[in-house]
Order: C-alpha cells, then sequence, then structure tokens
C-alpha cells in the first residue's frame, strides 16, 4: 500500500504529482527545485544557494516520514548547465556523513520555473 508524504515545510507540488511517495520502507520523494516554502521564491545567490535550498525541502520530507539523509541510497541531480555541476558538488558533499548515495548528475535544457538545479531521492527505512 502506498502512502503520500505532504509537509507544508517544502514546497507544494507545482503539478499533478506527491512529494514523496512511501511503499514498502521505500521512500520516492519527487524532484525539488529550489523553491523556499516560506517565499515561494528562489534563494539570492548562484547554484550552490539553490542546491542547499533543494536539500533543505528534502530534508524536509524526509522529517515528515520520520527519516533522515541517513537513509538516502540513491540521488538523481538536473541541472539547467553542466557547468554548475562543481559548485552543486561542493554543497552536495556537505549533505551526507558517512557513505555517499548512488548518484546520477544531468544536464537538463530546462527546469520547471528557470531553476539552476532540481534534485529527487530514494530512501529507505
Amino acid at each position: 500500500m502506498k502512502k503520500v508524504i505532504a509537509t507544508t515545510n517544502a514546497p507544494a507540488a507545482i503539478g499533478p504529482y506527491s512529494q514523496a511517495i512511501e511503499v514498502n520502507g521505500m521512500l520516492f520523494i519527487s524532484g525539488q527545485i529550489p523553491i523556499d516554502p516560506s517565499t515561494g521564491e528562489f534563494p539570492s545567490g548562484g547554484i550552490k544557494e539553490q542546491t542547499e535550498q533543494s536539500f533543505k525541502n528534502i530534508k524536509a520530507i524526509l522529517a515528515e516520514a520520520g527519516l533522515t539523509m541517513d537513509n538516502v541510497v540513491k540521488t538523481t541531480v538536473l541541472l539547467a548547465d553542466i557547468a554548475y555541476f562543481g559548485g552543486m558538488n561542493e554543497v552536495y558533499a556537505e549533505q551526507f556523513s558517512g557513505s555517499f548515495p548512488a548518484r546520477s548528475a544531468f544536464a537538463a535544457r530546462d527546469l520547471p520555473k528557470g531553476a539552476m538545479v532540481e534534485i529527487e531521492v530514494i530512501a529507505v527505512r
């Protein structure tokens, strides 16, 4: 049985999808763009600030499910420009303690609302 996970501490879905779905002890978090849920805007700055906000949103959803970044086993990172990889990677590395999850990273032609980065994760209990 699948369970919808939602929190007001992360941006609401901007389309026909859920923030996250949990099924059989696995949590699938939809791609998080760097919208600050308190303002509805992107943070000022560049790729580092946007990556930090995307992770704040991910952490809020994980917390709602009773999980932490230690439960993350797979991430997918979409970048509006592959030139952003270095800045994203610096912030990304700071988000995990111990072993890193498996990861894919791609450049995408355009991301929703003009975001520089979008990150989705899979976590397990």
